[in-house]
């Protein structure tokens, strides 16, 4: 071979490499992941180039979170790693290390999840970097919402939106306003929960022609868990029918898990338990396919709730266990709230006083632990309905109680401004 021959051999394996990968994506787009992953993972196998070889393992990390492989996901994401330590690069290892914290948010290991995200964070890159820490805020907000610390999810949640309206990211906007109807959902505040996710259904309609289907999918089964908790449920199984429709033409098996939640805790809502059960079967047998536990952890919540409906106390308190075990294991301290709210309904209604009060111990407990009350009345916040309202601290309360405090500051923490953030 020439000595011109030798110098222009790397250029074209380059070239070679990206045009492989780009074919890949067509494939994808299109559908076809299995021959997608097909000549991905022969351009992983052939090539020399590292930039290559990190932008091939993005796409099987990308792929392999929307099948729901997390576990091939987060291997993906570790071998990235390695080829960003290689090359140096603190855009390549910022996006490597985000790249493991959304593998370790799919998996439920939030602890993980949120120390990646601070090392991202703190990684002094370029402008690449700082158009990823939208994305970084965004999962960490998800972990801390896995985690129950509602205050650092919505500060999160914050700065997310910030960055996406800095940058314009309609997608990341999209992203957030889900997460925020998520969290909403769970403080029970069911106008907030509803108005974000129809906010990113707005942004679908007005920006995302050119959009993977996934982003209506999201924002329409957020809707539905919305209306669901508004009792509004033709309007809830028409949202998650869609939902649930594209999940099965996109093979997007977390998202057909929570359709097939979502459509089970309709059918309860509507006492039909025999639709129920089944539904929440299927919902399981994905979700602990994949590895989603706080997933499993719900549905253990809804089908004892659903023996609970028959008067089954032993067979409700036995799927109460299993989600109280599962939720110790992720840290989610708001489901095992659950669990001692519904063993002490259990309790009581039996006259078992020992294991009543024993339930009402570990509830209160569980309640200081969350600080799920407002700073101003002093009352719980998130046991029922009710309009809330977050300061740009982040700090939460009853929306009646700061309209009578008038322009005093925040009460928990003092500071001045009590102008409402983004959310």
């Amino acid at each position: 071979m020439s000595v011109f021959m030798r110098l222009l051999a790397p250029e074209m394996g380059q070239d070679q490499t990206k045009q492989q990968i780009e074919k890949g994506l067509r494939l994808y787009q299109s559908n076809q992941t299995d021959k997608a992953l097909h000549v991905w993972t022969k351009v992983l196998e052939k090539t020399s180039d590292p930039g290559g070889k990190f932008r091939v393992l993005g796409c099987l990390i990308t792929a392999h979170s929307e099948m729901g492989k997390y576990k091939d996901m987060l291997k993906f994401a570790l071998d990235q790693i390695d080829t960003a330590r290689e090359m140096e690069d603190p855009d390549y290892l910022t996006e490597g290390y985000l790249n493991l914290a959304r593998s370790n948010e799919k998996l439920c290991d939030f602890q993980k999840t949120v120390s990646y995200c601070k090392t991202c964070l703190n990684m002094q890159g370029t402008t690449v970097s700082l158009q990823l820490n939208g994305q970084v805020c965004l999962s960490m907000g998800n972990a801390f919402l896995g985690l129950s610390v509602f205050q650092k999810a919505l500060e999160s949640y914050e700065k997310a939106l910030r960055y996406a309206h800095n940058n314009d990211d309609k997608m990341l906007e999209c992203r957030v306003c889900c997460s925020l109807g998520n969290m909403y959902v769970t403080l029970k505040d069911y106008e907030k929960a509803l108005f974000f996710p129809c906010k990113a259904a707005e942004l679908v309609n007005d920006y995302g022609k050119g959009w993977s289907l996934k982003y209506r999918a999201m924002s329409q089964y957020h809707m539905s868990v919305a209306y669901r908790k508004l009792e509004r449920l033709p309007d809830a199984m028409e949202c998650c029918e869609e939902s649930m429709k594209i999940a099965l033409q996109h093979g997007d098996r977390p998202l057909q898990a929570l359709c097939l939640l979502n459509f089970a805790d309709i059918h309860r809502c509507r006492h039909d338990v025999d639709k129920a059960f089944p539904r929440y079967e299927s919902a399981l047998a994905i979700m602990t396919e994949i590895g989603n536990r706080l997933g499993q952890t719900q549905v253990y919540l809804g089908v004892a709730k659903c023996w609970l409906l028959q008067k089954e106390y032993d067979k409700a308190l036995e799927s109460l266990q299993r989600a109280q075990e599962l939720a110790d294991g992720i840290g989610n301290k708001l489901c095992t709230l659950k669990v001692h709210c519904l063993s002490e309904g259990i309790y009581r209604s039996q006259g078992q006083q020992a294991e009543l009060r024993e339930q009402v111990v570990k509830f209160l407990q569980c309640v200081e632990e969350l600080e799920l009350y407002c700073g101003m009345c002093g009352e719980s916040i998130g046991d029922r309905d009710q309009k809330l309202q977050a300061l740009p601290c982040s700090h939460i309360f009853h929306l009646k109680c700061l309209q009578t405090n008038g322009t005093k500051g925040c009460p928990k923490c003092f500071k001045s401004s009590v102008k409402p953030g983004f959310v």
